[in-house]
């Protein structure tokens, strides 16, 4: 399958979609309490949103980067937020090569290292992380005392 990654608006309508799909898989997996520590995301807090392309350029997988100033993780540090692959491309590889396009953007914007939180009930997204090099570290900023989040991050090479 041939993917391209674009970067796009934090409002611009495939991000949305994709978004809300996420969202209500989140919802079946927790219920549909708030079950999201901390400040929502917004396209204030996101500058950069990338989409990831199939060969026909349906948008199938989405994620951002959220500069952090969280003195107990390091300087540099950027938060991947919103990172959701729809269920049809899911082992496709596209996931993935959005997050290359993550790591990169990073690299690019002088990040040097990226968190982010995922939840217990996501043994998938579990494996996918630590599959592509990041590794648990403790809980951090408003995870911190969540018993549903599980924190990863990884360190980039310049």
């Amino acid at each position: 399958m041939g993917v391209t990654i674009h970067r796009v608006d934090w409002e611009h309508a495939d991000a949305v979609r994709l978004r809300a799909a996420q969202r209500r898989e989140l919802d079946e997996r927790y219920g549909s309490d708030d079950h999201e520590p901390g400040i929502i995301p917004s396209a204030d807090d996101v500058p950069v949103f990338l989409v990831a392309r199939d060969s026909a350029g349906e948008a199938m997988v989405c994620g951002g980067l959220r500069p952090l100033d969280e003195p107990d993780l390091g300087d540099a540090v950027a938060e991947i937020k919103r990172m959701y692959a729809a269920p049809e491309a899911r082992g496709t590889g596209a996931a993935a090569s959005l997050l290359r396009g993550l790591e990169d953007e990073a690299r690019s914007l002088g990040i040097r290292r990226l968190v982010l939180e995922t939840g217990t009930a996501q043994p998938d997204a579990v494996r996918f992380y630590t599959r592509e090099g990041y590794a648990a570290i403790p809980l951090y900023g408003h995870y911190v005392g969540s018993a549903l989040s599980l924190c990863f991050a990884k360190d980039l090479t310049v």
